[in-house]
């Protein structure tokens, strides 16, 4: 089941996501998830970026603590292990292929680009690659759909999880 919630992207949000990425954030179309003080967590972005660069990453991953800590759980080995169980496990990779499906559909209503057309993120559906586009795609879309996104949030949950603010500048609506 799908909790994805987009909020609009205004002024303050862009200004955030500056400072977050430590560049001009590109292709935002919306925001996917939010910290609990309200700053952007999860951006969604346009499958082809203002210069013609095709962007299949539609859920990026933009706050530092949740980066920190899915980088630590990847230099840990993480995704060595998930890969390993996806080869062992064949409901996990069904549910992995359903996630990979999912995230196709999602860009499909932003626009089609040809030359990633069968390529989600993450490594998506036959590997996991990295753990921060899965777990931006778990927080857009709300626990349930991408397997290993979700069990990257579960093990971060005691260094960062969105339900507490971590921000430098919170956000107070």
């Amino acid at each position: 089941m799908s909790e994805e919630a987009l909020w609009a992207v205004d002024s303050r949000d862009l200004e955030v996501l500056r400072e977050q990425l430590g560049r001009e954030p590109r292709g935002v179309v919306a925001i996917a998830a939010r910290c609990i003080c309200g700053n952007p967590v999860v951006v969604r972005t346009l499958p082809r970026l203002e210069d013609g660069t095709p962007f299949p990453t539609s859920y990026y991953l933009s706050h530092p603590g949740a980066i920190a800590a899915l980088s630590t759980l990847e230099a840990e080995g993480a995704m060595r292990e998930m890969n390993e169980r996806l080869d062992k496990e064949p409901q996990l990779g069904f549910r992995y292929f359903a996630a990979h499906e999912s995230y196709l559909a999602d860009r499909a209503e932003l626009g089609e680009v040809p030359e990633i057309d069968d390529v989600s993120a993450g490594g998506m559906p036959m590997r996991v690659k990295c753990l921060h586009a899965l777990a931006a795609h778990a927080l857009a879309k709300g626990p349930g759909v991408n397997p290993f996104g979700d069990e990257a949030l579960e093990a971060i949950r005691a260094t960062w999880r969105r339900d507490r603010c971590t921000c430098a500048t919170p956000r107070s609506y």
